[in-house]
């Protein structure tokens, strides 16, 4: 259970003073998703659909106003905010109420015009009574000769002056809600943080000069200048340092769990995997017979197998991840890959299908498609054992799916899924060892914060005979002369793909649609283009897909949609249409599409002039490079982590209070911390351990904390 002294932070934010629905509503907008406990198996409690208090702590400054200057309202410069002290003169209503409310106000020194649109003159007549004093607050402005202000962000009485001079924090908002109300509402939420016990080591704490955690909360909401802003200032790199902690205490708990679960072991006598192996028309790469190797000596042990796979683009883990689960069917059991998408999982089975073959091996395909007998007559061939490996989406593990004896799970673009799915595969058998993969490359400090869990094998050649990939970068100008290189390769049999980054126009934004561009095409080519986006029907774009392969269509037109994991060895040409849009690493995996036979292929990036300072830095490395490993680091450098792989809507972690990008050394140091506690103190019992329970509910990643139970 959540910790009573925590329970003030996670009342909703309706409680607080002034926060109906209508208001909630439009902080959860400004506030958006920005974290959450999906590392180690999810959350207790949440759900509140305004949020909770605790979701303003988070909600940090992104500036400040300083309104101590306070001059005559003559004096006032005009730009400058000012504060002033001014009586209220007369009130003029419009008779057009098109036209602006004024409210005269003067000071010793002359006349200032308080100007209002749509104004609501009750509020204003009371707020500003006629002939009282009164304090206001904005922005000067010289009119026709005239001082005025437009709408004054305050509009007080003298003694409440106290309270709007000095410096205000600006909070990023969304339509609904006002810097004022935000600054009022954040004011509420920071009376309820109150003092919590200190999980960080004392030493470390003074080291870094840090302030407590609840002093760390009000200086970052109180900014003293534009230093306190910054990430490196010594608030916010504390508060970052925790939530850091959290999640790597949190991946160590559930990698504990995993270990202290005792696992099978696993020992296969060979013989299918030789098939499989003399079947194959290439040779291993080194790194694939170590990535083996490694899998081989997890499931030999009597530890639950909990391991990534990480390889670029074409780099051959399919193949590995059929060595994993061969093993499990040569000891009896049964093994199942999961694909976040159908697309993606029917391109396994047809990878796999004919090396199974070879063994003597039956597989069998389940997706959301399968319906009444069909998907009966799989279901019963995985109960009873007959089926012994299993390739799909997550409809392989339903609650009706019932497994003979699964003995080892492989997912495949964990990143889709996130931690609390990986960690349900377990439940399907007994003592399932764990296997994830993918092939979007990750670097080093993302790899800490999502898969700090995890053994990491990397596959770091492509498979021999592969030919490096002629990457283009020209401006879309010259899509006349694309279009008759395509018309030349076309006819000498190749075939190509086309990504478009929407699939329909788009009135907000210049884009080609998919649409657009395949009746363009169609227009030049005929028959020979085909179109696949995701609003499709399933059956529309298996066909595609499949004419597409079988070479009945040269022209795939697609979104993104085949991203991942699409594999025709015959496509030789990839052209990306506003390359500059796209991330490194999306980029990076269309260019992957490509290159997979034995001919030459070639990468079109076209663009949209003038090219942006990142997004050229982002096409020159595409052009002079194919190393995935490299365009990752290289992608979190420019774009941060926030948008790196999509993770606003993936299963990476989300960090509400500093971007992964700049705290490669803290989370380094966290998960260096986080090795010290758990080896001294694996139940979190200690006077220190309490403290680090109650990080793990604020951060709410307080799903680990089961694996403190289990235990």
């Amino acid at each position: 259970m959540r910790p009573e002294i925590l329970y003030p932070l996670f009342k909703p934010v309706t409680t607080l003073k002034g926060v109906g629905p209508r208001i909630a509503n439009a902080i959860k907008k400004a506030i958006g998703n920005k974290g959450g406990g999906n590392e180690g198996g999810g959350n207790e409690g949440g759900g509140n659909e305004g949020g909770e208090i605790v979701d303003l702590l988070w909600h940090l400054p992104v500036g400040v106003i300083d309104r101590s200057y306070q001059p005559t309202v003559m004096a006032a410069e005009p730009g400058r905010i000012a504060t002033l002290s001014i009586t209220v003169g007369k009130h003029e209503a419009p008779r057009n109420k098109r036209l602006p409310y004024r409210i005269k106000c003067f000071d010793d020194s002359g006349e200032i015009t308080l100007v209002f649109f749509h104004a609501h003159s009750d509020y204003l007549k009371k707020t500003m009574p006629e002939g009282e004093p009164r304090v206001i607050s904005g922005t000067i402005e010289h009119y026709q000769g005239a001082v005025q202000m437009t709408h004054p962000d305050h509009m007080v009485k003298p003694d409440e002056i106290e309270g709007i001079l000095g410096l205000e924090p600006i909070y990023p908002l969304s339509a609904g809600v006002s810097q004022k109300v935000m600054g009022k509402i954040i004011s509420g939420a920071l009376c309820h943080a109150t003092a919590l016990p200190e999980w960080l080591d004392d030493a470390y704490v003074k080291k870094m000069n840090w302030p407590t955690w609840g002093d760390a909360i009000a200086k970052a909401h109180n900014p003293e200048n534009e230093i306190d802003l910054q990430p490196d200032s010594p608030a916010r790199k504390r508060l970052a340092y925790d939530e850091l902690l959290a999640n790597q205490l949190a991946l160590g708990l559930v990698r504990n769990g995993m270990r202290r679960a005792k696992g099978r072991p696993i020992i296969g006598d060979g013989i299918l995997r030789k098939k499989v192996l003399d079947t194959l028309s290439f040779e291993l790469t080194a790194s694939q017979t170590t990535a083996i190797s490694e899998i081989d000596a997890d499931m030999k042990s009597d530890i639950r197998m909990l391991r990534l796979l990480q390889g670029d683009v074409g780099s051959g883990k399919t193949v590995v991840a059929l060595m994993a689960m061969l093993s499990a069917v040569e000891a009896g059991g049964q093994g199942a890959l999961m694909a976040p998408t159908e697309v993606l999982a029917r391109q396994h089975m047809r990878t796999i299908e004919p090396l199974a073959s070879a063994a003597g091996i039956e597989i069998i395909l389940l997706t959301g498609r399968e319906k009444g007998k069909n998907r009966e007559a799989i279901l019963s061939a995985l109960a009873s054992g007959k089926t012994t490996i299993a390739i799909g989406t997550h409809a392989l593990f339903q609650d009706d799916v019932v497994y003979h004896d699964l003995r080892i799970a492989v997912i495949d673009e964990q990143h889709r899924f996130g931690v609390h799915q990986r960690l349900s595969l377990t439940d399907k058998g007994n003592a399932v060892d764990v296997m994830v993969m993918t092939a979007t490359p990750i670097p080093r400090t993302l790899m800490l914060t999502a898969y700090g869990d995890m053994d990491v094998s990397r596959l770091l050649e492509k498979p021999k005979g592969r030919k490096p990939i002629d990457t283009r970068v020209m401006p879309i100008s010259k899509l006349d002369k694309l279009i008759e290189a395509m018309d030349r390769k076309i006819k000498t049999g190749a075939r190509a793909f086309w990504v478009c980054p929407l699939v329909e126009e788009s009135e907000k934004l210049d884009l080609s649609a998919a649409e657009d561009r395949f009746e363009y095409l169609r227009s030049r080519f005929g028959e020979k283009v085909g179109l696949v986006h995701g609003r499709m029907k399933a059956k529309e774009k298996d066909a595609a897909m499949q004419a597409f392969a079988e070479g009945s269509i040269s022209i795939l037109v697609a979104t993104t949609v085949i991203e991942v994991g699409v594999d025709v060895s015959a496509a030789t040409v990839m052209v990306v249409e506003h390359a500059e849009r796209f991330g490194l690493a999306q980029l990076h995996q269309l260019r992957g599409r490509v290159g997979r036979g034995d001919n030459s292929s070639s990468c079109i990036l076209l663009y949209q002039a003038p090219l942006g300072e990142t997004a050229n830095a982002r096409l020159e490395i595409m052009r002079s490079t194919e190393d995935g490993f490299v365009i990752a680091e290289e992608d979190l450098r420019l774009r941060g982590s926030g948008e790196l792989l999509g993770t606003k809507q993936s299963g990476l972690p989300r960090f509400r209070l500093g971007d992964v990008a700049q705290l490669g050394e803290l989370i380094q140091i966290a998960r260096d911390d986080t090795e010290l506690i758990l080896n001294k103190d694996p139940g979190l019992k200690s006077e220190r351990s309490k403290a680090l329970r109650v990080l793990l509910y604020l951060f709410q990643r307080d799903g680990a904390i089961k694996y403190l139970r289990s235990g």
